[in-house]
């Protein structure tokens, strides 16, 4: 939330917003110092952890000095307790900073300065992280907390031996698997990096040319404004890190035209919710949860993006399919042509695409970090904009220095959710909760493995309703996935199995955040909205069991097993689409519908997945292939008929 000063007072004489610009600016300054070895090259023995404080010392104040005490209300000033808090924050977590390579080796011996300096920036982070995501996070993180201190009082498997609280203090305050750990190394080096490339993109036209770009592209089909969603809304989340933030952006400008062009209100607010929702789940980059799982698995970025790539396209062409099915069952309209943008308008801003041709070649050809690749796309998008601009405007300055400072403010919310996660990891590994819940879910899985894979994926439902996209996967990451990959589940599998399904809880009634989000700039039930997402969004419910049971569709395997696999799924998702829609090239009755459903579920199942799935891929695609030839041979002998009368 950005500080904005009362209109009748001087700027100048108001001390809030200059300290707010600083912090947010100096944290990404920071974090673009940290990419190039700027340490390195001026001979500073920093250890990374101590850099990791440094973005804490910055993001905590930056949190008390920008956020209101009580969540959604404006803020026009500071009051004295929250500067007191602010100024708290800065001295404790720097004192960690400042003291950190004397102190990181005494933690099990309790150092009284650490204890209280970790108390203090332990309770701040928490009140810091409640007013930026809601109550349930700091929720979530007392409970773990809570365990640590009392875990021998519980039963079973859940019992731990308890952790005294000085020592608890002191190794989450200052302990690498602790606060300081992967979530907000992540958030401190590669998220700053890309939501500062993102800044950049936006404020230089970037979202409006992917809009655009969409609308000449789309707009003169039926259902045009809806596929507009779905593209537009594809290549901005990618980029968005938010499927709220990627919501709000882009369905500002299509909810309206998709209800214009005859949707109900519900459902163009659904389209929009599972397309932005999607966009996390879409390469190239994916949102901040892929560079935490490359982190996580300890692979390269880039073989989670290939990975990804086919999972995020079948639930593209799903979407596209539907809406396509859906424009003609209303007989919904393609835009009018005045409101279509110049073709030769969007032809120049056809440089935006070079910014991402350079993110991928530095990542895939040169190998360069995933921060090193995107701040060489934002030089690429400084360049451009900065000489060539889009629709009359080139970027300044001034717009520069505001996407530094927007990347700081956008990556605060981020910080703190990666606090609790690393008081959670942390909890995770001094108390071996971790371990036993491992060892209980795989007893599960032992069992039986779909009832596991059930299981996980309630579970990961039900975690993520309410909570920011990289707190959903970290969560998931740290205590469901594990159990996934120790019953033979492939780690890369595994992790994005939960991902997903952490995802779907943004349109998944009731805590549908995305799709509530959606349903107020529809004006519309947000239950409705939220149900009607998830029938647009099926194929994401899906396709996580079809990559866990057969790896080819995360292209692992050999060449022709992975093309079968792909060109029989695809079938598929159009098959189950029809179904759903219940509209194919005429309204199809409720037996058919189930015809063509049955048909596009064996076509879905990888020739992989268990003995004999190979067959069940043949009568998927032979029946499919039977129905539609019966629908269309019908319809056009309905055709001829009402011709001749």
């Amino acid at each position: 939330m950005q500080l904005q000063p009362p209109p009748d007072r001087d700027m100048n004489l108001n001390p809030a917003p200059i300290a707010i610009t600083t912090l947010a600016s100096l944290m990404t300054l920071s974090s673009i110092a940290w990419a190039v070895d700027a340490p390195l090259l001026l001979d500073l023995d920093i250890y990374p952890a101590q850099f990791f404080c440094w973005i804490l010392q910055l993001a905590l104040p930056l949190a008390f000095l920008s956020l209101p005490a009580q969540r959604g209300t404006p803020r026009e000033t500071v009051p004295w307790y929250d500067w007191f808090a602010a100024v708290a924050c800065f001295s404790s977590v720097g004192y960690l900073t400042w003291q950190y390579q004397q102190v990181v080796d005494l933690i099990l011996l309790r150092p009284t300065d650490v204890v209280v300096f970790g108390f203090i920036t332990l309770t701040l982070s928490l009140e810091g992280l409640r007013r930026a995501t809601g109550k349930t996070l700091p929720i979530i993180a007392l409970v773990f907390i809570a365990y640590a201190l009392l875990g021998d009082v519980f039963p079973g498997r859940m019992a731990a031996q308890a952790t005294d609280w000085q020592k608890l203090t002191a190794y989450l305050a200052l302990d690498v698997n602790g606060v300081l750990g992967l979530p907000l190394a992540v958030a401190s080096t590669i998220v700053i990096a890309f939501l500062l490339f993102g800044q950049l993109l936006n404020i230089s036209g970037g979202s409006h040319f992917f809009t655009d770009i969409a609308m000449l592209t789309m707009g003169r089909f039926r259902g045009g404004p809806a596929k507009i969603a779905v593209a537009g809304s594809a290549l901005f989340g990618s980029i968005s890190g938010s499927a709220v933030a990627n919501v709000v952006a882009t369905g500002v400008i299509t909810i309206p035209m998709i209800k214009r062009a005859g949707y109900p209100a519900h459902r163009a607010a659904a389209i929009e919710a599972a397309a932005s929702t999607g966009g996390q789940l879409m390469p190239p980059v994916m949102g901040a949860s892929a560079f935490l799982m490359a982190e996580f698995l300890q692979i390269p970025y880039a073989d989670v993006v290939l990975a990804a790539l086919v999972p995020g396209l079948l639930y593209y062409i799903a979407l596209f399919v539907q809406a396509d099915l859906e424009a003609a069952k209303l007989n919904a309209k393609p835009m009018n042509k005045a409101d279509m943008p110049a073709k030769r308008k969007v032809l120049k801003g056809l440089y935006f695409l070079l910014p991402f041709a350079v993110l991928i070649i530095a990542l895939f050809n040169f190998n360069q970090t995933p921060q090193m690749s995107a701040l060489l796309a934002a030089v690429v998008v400084i360049a451009l904009s900065s000489t060539i601009g889009y629709d009359g405007h080139r970027l300044k300055i001034l717009d520069i220095f505001n996407a530094i400072r927007g990347a700081g403010m956008a990556t605060l919310d981020i910080v703190m959710v990666c606090v609790a996660a690393g008081i959670v990891i942390g909890v995770l590994g001094i108390s071996g909760l971790g371990f036993n819940l491992t060892f209980t879910l795989v007893q599960i899985g032992q069992g039986s493995l779909a009832m596991l894979l059930f299981l996980a994926a309630g579970v990961c439902i039900v975690l993520g309703m309410g909570l920011p996209t990289v707190g959903v996967y970290v969560l998931l990451a740290t205590l469901v996935a594990p159990a996934l990959v120790e019953v033979g589940i492939q780690p890369i599998a595994a992790h994005l199995y939960v991902m997903y399904f952490g995802m779907m809880s943004m349109i998944t009634p009731p805590v549908a955040i995305a799709a509530f989000a959606a349903a107020g700039l529809a004006e519309t039930d947000p239950m409705k909205t939220g149900w009607a997402a998830v029938q647009f969004g099926w194929m994401a419910y899906v396709v996580p069991f079809l990559f866990v049971l057969s790896p080819t569709l995360l292209l692992i395997g050999e060449s022709g097993a992975i093309f079968l696999a792909v060109v029989t799924a695809i079938a598929g998702v159009w098959l189950v689409s029809i179904a759903i829609a219940g509209y194919f090239v005429r309204a199809v009755p409720v037996p058919l519908r189930f015809a063509f459903l049955a048909a596009g579920v064996l076509a879905l199942m990888p020739a992989e997945a268990f003995p004999g799935a190979g067959i069940t891929d043949l009568i998927g695609a032979a029946a499919g292939l039977a129905l539609i030839a019966y629908e269309v041979i019908l319809r056009r002998r309905q055709a001829a008929l009402s011709n001749s009368i």
